[in-house]
């Protein structure tokens, strides 16, 4: 069974924001296999399955900087390897448009995921980063939640269309083979 959680904030203020990357690449995945989230106590799940494997959707509801509470709660009533866990999340050190796929390593000062790598005392297990730039003018913690621009909605929605087709690669093909597809790729 694999487990894809997407990073985000609950709530419609949030919704298009750049901290809610990871929301909609799990948001995308769940209409393109026909599942609805459902409310878990910390999180909203959704399961389906693809080429003979289960798959468990999650989008923690305890806000960024707690997601490590929402996905050890998940991971101790479900059984899941670690290297089963795929987290999806924003990063302020890639452009738009690029997706960069690794295992383990630091959480880059990402809040959400030094919460995940706290909450299992680990950090080998699957990152999905999806570039959002970094700002120049504001501060990072104000930059993340604002609104994509409606010049970027385009190539945000590319980025979250190949993400998934990363996902399903890694499940359907293994690791290694999707970050050779997609880690050198940049969309425009």
């Amino acid at each position: 069974m694999w487990f894809i959680v997407g990073l985000g904030n609950p709530g419609g203020k949030y919704i298009y924001t750049r901290h809610n990357f990871g929301f909609r690449v799990v948001d995308r995945l769940s209409k393109e296999f026909g599942v609805e989230f459902r409310g878990q106590q910390k999180s909203l799940l959704a399961e389906f399955q693809y080429k003979g494997e289960k798959i468990l959707l999650c989008k923690p509801l305890t806000y960024m900087n707690l997601s490590g509470s929402a996905v050890s709660e998940v991971l101790r009533r479900r059984e899941f390897l670690l290297s089963n866990l795929i987290v999806i999340h924003d990063d302020l050190d890639l452009p738009l448009g690029r997706i960069r796929i690794k295992k383990g390593g630091s959480s880059g000062g990402h809040r959400g995921v030094q919460s995940i790598i706290d909450s299992l005392g680990s950090q080998e297990f699957i990152r999905v980063r999806l570039g959002i730039d970094r700002p120049v003018d504001i501060s990072p913690t104000e930059y993340v939640l604002q609104e994509f621009s409606p010049e970027e909605e385009p190539l945000v929605e590319s980025v979250i269309k190949e993400a998934s087709q990363a996902i399903l690669t890694i499940i359907s093909d293994g690791l290694e083979k999707a970050m050779s597809l997609y880690n050198s790729r940049t969309l425009s």
